[in-house]
C-alpha cells in the first residue's frame, strides 16, 4: 500500500496540490483522474521521488519516503517498477536490452539469468521472439507491452503507469488495461495508474482518485463514479461521449 497524508506542492508562489490525503491500495488498479492542469501528474511524481513535496508525508507500506535518507530511498526504487507516456523505451537498444536495463541497474545477475528473466517477462505481456527487434520496428501496441515487461522485470512490489493507453485505438488500449489488471492482481502489486481514459476508469478501476484543481475532490470506484452528482466531476466526465451517456 501507499498512503499520502496532507501533502502540499508549489512551484513559486503556484499552489499545485493542496492538502492531498490517499490511500493506493495494493492488489488493486489504483487510478487518479483529473483535467490537464489539475495536479494529477504532479503527485505521480511526487510518489516516485521526482519531485520533493513542500509538505506532507508518503508511505510505501509503513516508510515514510520524505524521511528516508538517499541510500534507504534508493532501497524503495528499487521496488518500484514504471510505465512511461509513449513506453520511453531506448531506441539504440534491442527489446531484450530495454528489458534487461533494470536488471543491469539493480541486481548481479549473469548475464543467462537476465536473459531468462527478459524472456519470461516478454512471454508474461504475449510477446515472443521478439528479443533482437528495435523499437521502431515495433507497434505502439507491441512498445507499451515492452514497456510494461521492462517495469516487471524486477519483481517490484509497485507499479506506475503514466498515459498507459496514450496513443493507442480502442481495442489495443482495452488489451493494455486488461494486462496491467492482471499483472496487479498476479504479483499482488500497488499499482496506480495516471489516466484521462474514462474506458481505462470503467473497465478496471477498483480505486479512484479525481483530482480537482489541485484538491482531492472525489474518490470511489468505477461503479459509483456515474453515480455521483459532484459538479466538478460530472463536468469532466461529460466530457466523454461514453460516460455522459451512462450518466443520462
Amino acid at each position: 500500500m501507499i498512503s499520502v497524508k496532507n501533502l502540499y506542492k508549489s512551484f513559486g508562489e503556484r499552489v499545485v496540490l493542496h492538502d492531498i490525503s490517499a490511500d493506493f491500495n495494493v492488489g488493486e488498479n489504483n487510478l487518479i483522474i483529473g483535467m490537464s492542469g489539475s495536479g494529477k501528474t504532479v503527485l505521480m511524481k511526487c510518489l516516485v521521488g521526482l519531485f520533493k513535496p513542500d509538505r506532507g508525508e508518503i508511505y510505501f507500506d509503513n516508510h515514510n519516503l520524505l524521511a528516508m535518507n538517499e541510500r534507504e530511498q534508493s532501497i524503495i526504487r528499487q521496488d518500484i517498477g514504471m510505465v512511461f507516456q509513449g513506453s520511453a523505451l531506448f531506441d539504440s537498444l534491442t527489446v531484450q536490452e530495454n528489458v534487461i536495463f533494470p536488471l543491469d541497474m539493480y541486481t548481479n545477475m549473469s548475464f543467462s539469468e537476465k536473459v531468462e528473466r527478459a524472456n519470461f517477462c516478454l512471454k508474461r505481456v504475449n510477446l515472443e521472439n521478439v528479443n533482437k527487434l528495435y523499437p521502431s520496428e515495433l507497434s505502439g501496441g507491441m512498445k507499451k507491452r515492452v514497456a510494461i515487461a521492462r517495469a516487471i522485470a524486477n519483481n517490484p512490489r509497485y507499479l506506475f503507469c503514466d498515459e498507459p493507453n496514450s496513443g493507442l485505438d480502442p481495442r489495443t488500449a482495452a488489451v493494455i488495461d486488461e494486462l496491467i489488471s492482471e499483472i496487479t492482481k498476479e504479483y499482488n502489486m500497488t499499482t496506480i495508474i495516471n489516466t484521462h481514459d474514462m474506458n481505462s476508469v470503467l473497465q478496471i478501476g477498483e480505486n479512484v482518485v479525481f483530482i480537482h484543481e489541485g484538491n482531492l475532490w472525489w474518490k470511489g470506484d468505477r461503479h459509483s463514479i456515474c453515480e455521483t452528482d459532484n459538479p466538478e466531476l460530472l463536468e469532466f466526465l461529460n466530457a466523454s461521449e461514453l460516460t455522459k451517456r451512462l450518466i443520462k
